[in-house]
């Protein structure tokens, strides 16, 4: 990881991630959570004031040292359990059918590969666990998802790897997740990357 990527990314994700529109998106992606839940891209804990009280225990992931040193605050001041247990959400260190919920906050469009850590989440979580996301992607307007296209490339060069035209709802449902609950809609500011998607998918129980 380049020194760029662990020690400016971080901050500048923190900022910008940690508004007030934001944060009205992080509480709708919370709902529901309970139990033990593993969160991938845990970042530096913009979600943990969130938590609902029925969550006992998160397992974090989290690839950034300088970003887990941001969430101590946050951590410490939450009665929940926070554990970080790995660094890649694309190999998680849980067992099979271990968790109740998991949460994935603008995480889906940054990871090489986003098929491969939903089938993870999948394998992770137990029959009629819930996967809860909150992402930004590919918006519904052509002349918007062109120019998301046109970008992607200095995107992933100046946001670590962060992809504006990925579908987070395409990705779940190819990993087997029927998605029960949708919400999407433009954010405040420019709408390349601003197109915002509150998802909960659900494992069967088949």
């Amino acid at each position: 990881m380049s020194w760029y990527a662990e020690r400016v990314v971080p901050h500048v994700v923190n900022l910008v991630c940690s508004t007030r529109g934001v944060s009205r998106w992080r509480r709708l992606a919370v709902e529901g959570l309970h139990g033990t839940v593993v969160e991938i891209g845990f970042g530096s804990g913009l979600n943990v004031p969130f938590y609902p009280s029925a969550v006992t225990r998160v397992y974090a992931v989290e690839p950034r040292d300088a970003a887990w040193r941001l969430a101590q605050r946050a951590i410490g001041a939450s009665p929940i359990a926070v554990t970080r247990v790995g660094l890649d959400g694309q190999h998680l260190p849980l067992a099979d059918a271990s968790c109740d919920a998991a949460l994935s906050t603008f995480t889906l469009c940054t990871v090489p590969d986003d098929a491969l850590v939903a089938r993870e989440l999948w394998r992770v979580l137990k029959p009629g666990a819930t996967l809860h996301v909150l992402e930004h992607g590919l918006a519904p307007d052509e002349r918007v998802a062109t120019w998301q296209r046109r970008l992607d490339p200095l995107e992933r060069l100046v946001a670590d790897g962060c992809h504006l035209s990925r579908d987070p709802v395409t990705v779940l449902e190819g990993a087997g997740f029927t998605v029960t609950t949708i919400a999407q809609r433009y954010e405040s500011g420019p709408k390349p990357w601003s197109y915002f998607t509150v998802a909960l998918a659900e494992k069967p129980l088949d």
